[in-house]
């Protein structure tokens, strides 16, 4: 007689961790989150692709999570820190959603929700921000309440406090974005997502982006455009030949299997 041992299915957090190449931690402590993050990052691509492919993006956990850990893909801050935000929730950790606004050319603001990052609070190590939907960023949480510089293989961070009591992110001695500490939830950011996804003034209608953290530095996949740099800041660009061999790259380099390829915005002219 043969005995069939039934295969109990993943959890939603196991296949999350299984993606991400971690084992669930022994508690939800700041060194379980330095290493999901860095994990993270090294993992699920920042892409834009959905953007140009034209697919839908519905900020709702469960497609977010069938699209970053069913599928195999990326996406951008408002997909790949949510679903990270809901496996750490998952892990036991205290979480909740922040808006942000980036700053661009001149200093200027962008709208609100135009970043969403994620706080962290653990019960003996004091409030982070984890961020894994920036691109190139920082590489672990940062301290949310040191004032000091903070080093990190990414760059010297610092979070500033502002006249108006929300927190200004600085990398290198430069603003990135000024992060407000009132909790949101996911479908606040909906008017965000949209605008980013279809303003012809957003970054992400006007460039295509395929990106992750590497062991050595980073590898960007734009167009035909493959971009890598390591640690130090050696740059190395390389024209893909044919959409075979950047099909090929998607799938070796980032996990991703295309049938179409998004198209190239055109450059944005002035």
């Amino acid at each position: 007689m043969t005995t069939h041992t039934r295969q109990t299915p993943d959890t939603p957090a196991e296949a999350y961790l299984r993606r991400i190449g971690a084992t669930r931690p022994d508690r939800p402590d700041v060194a379980a989150l330095r290493d999901l993050h860095v994990r993270h990052l090294k993992t699920v691509p920042f892409e834009n692709l959905s953007v140009h492919l034209g697919e839908d993006i519905v900020l709702e956990e469960k497609p977010l999570l069938d699209k970053v850990v069913g599928v195999g893909r990326g996406g951008f801050c408002y997909e790949i820190n949510a679903t990270f935000a809901a496996l750490l929730r998952e892990l036991g950790f205290a979480v909740t959603l922040l808006q942000a606004r980036c700053f661009g050319k001149g200093g200027r603001l962008g709208i609100p929700y135009d970043h969403m990052a994620v706080l962290v609070e653990t019960a003996e190590e004091g409030r982070w921000l984890a961020d894994v939907g920036f691109g190139d960023h920082s590489h672990f949480p940062l301290a949310l309440d040191e004032r000091g510089d903070q080093s990190d293989p990414g760059g010297t961070f610092r979070v500033a406090e502002t006249e108006d009591g929300d927190l200004d992110v600085l990398r290198n001695g430069e603003p990135e974005y000024r992060l407000e500490l009132r909790p949101r939830v996911l479908a606040d950011f909906t008017a965000g997502s949209w605008y980013q996804r279809t303003s012809p003034d957003s970054h992400f209608t006007r460039s295509l982006v395929c990106s992750r953290l590497t062991d050595e530095g980073r590898i960007t996949l734009s167009g035909h455009k493959l971009v890598t740099t390591v640690n130090g800041g050696k740059r190395t660009e390389r024209l893909l030949d044919g959409d075979d061999e950047v099909r090929a790259a998607y799938r070796e380099l980032f996990g991703i299997e295309l049938t179409d390829l998004p198209p190239v915005p055109p450059p944005r002219k002035r």
